[in-house]
């Protein structure tokens, strides 16, 4: 009997914790459904505006606009790599855009998906070409790089990008999993409450840290063929270097961002006149910052750097810094320990024929 009465209180205990686990469940599974149900309003919210403006284009080709001043028939993309000092540069733009006098457009893309099918690739490109009341316009979102030229279109937008070092682009995403940042702190990330160090992830051998993971910033130039998708793929490699140097007006990296806000200023102040100082002197300069950020060992390091993978992202990184340099040195000079952009040094002469 008392062996009995012992036993009472473990089968409660089990029972409540049994309970407490169901209870768990079905709140993460009611939480699932509401995103769901927020991302189907959103999509629906995005599928109206959209037939909205399909609309006033339908009206507008019946009536003859007068073209644009061509300093505002501009589109800026900046398709932007996850963890690159991204929402620190867009929110640049969003500062910028009321005094300058642009529209600045978010790309949502479902589940952050940067590849877009056939179709909605289409409607990408004709919206972006042909939405008049957003010019000039400056696009931005997680999406694969995609070459205007193939559907018939006429003008293409001007691509800029940033890059970062492939290893710490992996780790900062790592931990943005788990921790989120100090942009919306109290947001629940996808792998919230695993406290799994990135050390600990690849001495295990986990998928999260695989170096497949680092397979990112190469298909983002890449861009829409399936082979760009290929992990380790060398034709995906030399088509994002051929990408990078003929499609993006410029690419900086995460490291320089300062000098890469600077030379955007002096090639586009439509958009970008008064950035610098703003990047300096604002508080969103650095506003995005990872929470719980562990730095890699050194046998994290060399175990990752082991990897094709690796070796073939880190080649396009340091071909896009490299390429980056070389446009600073043409574009700025320091003096006394500041940067400062170089004057015009060309002009025109012996003209003909001569104006009486």
């Amino acid at each position: 009997m008392g062996f009995s009465k012992t036993m009472m209180p473990s089968k409660l205990q089990l029972l409540a914790v049994l309970a407490f686990a169901v209870a768990m469940l079905l709140i993460e599974n009611q939480i699932q459904k509401l995103e769901e149900s927020r991302a189907r309003l959103e999509r629906t919210i995005a599928r109206h505006q959209l037939a909205e403006v399909e609309q006033r284009h339908s009206e507008d080709l019946g009536r003859e606009s007068p073209p644009l001043a061509e300093k505002d028939d501009m589109v800026i993309i900046y398709n932007r790599v996850p963890k690159t000092a991204s929402t620190s540069f867009t929110n640049i733009a969003y500062d910028l855009c009321g005094k300058n006098r642009f529209h600045v457009l978010h790309i949502n893309t479902t589940k952050n998906n940067p590849v877009m099918s056939i179709q909605d690739q289409v409607r990408f490109v004709w919206n972006v070409t042909s939405w008049r009341e957003m010019k000039p316009g400056f696009y931005h979102g997680h999406v694969a790089y995609l070459d205007f030229s193939k559907y018939g279109v006429q003008g293409k937008p001007m691509y800029i990008n940033v890059v970062r070092d492939p290893i710490e682009r992996l780790v900062s995403y790592y931990y943005f999993l788990r921790f989120g940042d100090n942009y919306r702190p109290g947001l629940r990330r996808r792998k919230q409450g695993d406290k799994k160090t990135f050390d600990e992830c690849v001495s295990s051998g986990r998928s999260d840290c695989a170096p497949e993971k680092l397979w990112l910033q190469i298909p983002f130039f890449c861009g829409h063929h399936s082979e760009c998708w290929d992990a380790g793929s060398r034709w995906a490699l030399e088509q994002a270097k051929y990408n990078l140097v003929n499609e993006y007006l410029l690419v900086g990296v995460m490291e320089e961002l300062e000098d890469f806000i600077m030379i955007l200023e002096a090639a586009l102040p439509r958009f970008f006149k008064g950035a610098t100082e703003l990047y300096r002197t604002g508080k969103k300069s650095h506003l995005r910052k990872t929470s719980e950020k562990k730095p890699p060992s050194k046998e994290t390091i060399a175990t990752l750097q082991q990897s094709d993978i690796w070796k073939m992202e880190n080649e396009f990184y340091e071909f896009a810094l490299e390429q980056f340099q070389f446009v600073r040195a043409h574009a700025v000079r320091e003096k006394d320990g500041e940067l400062y952009v170089l004057a015009q040094s060309f002009f025109y002469e012996k003209i003909y024929p001569k104006v009486s």
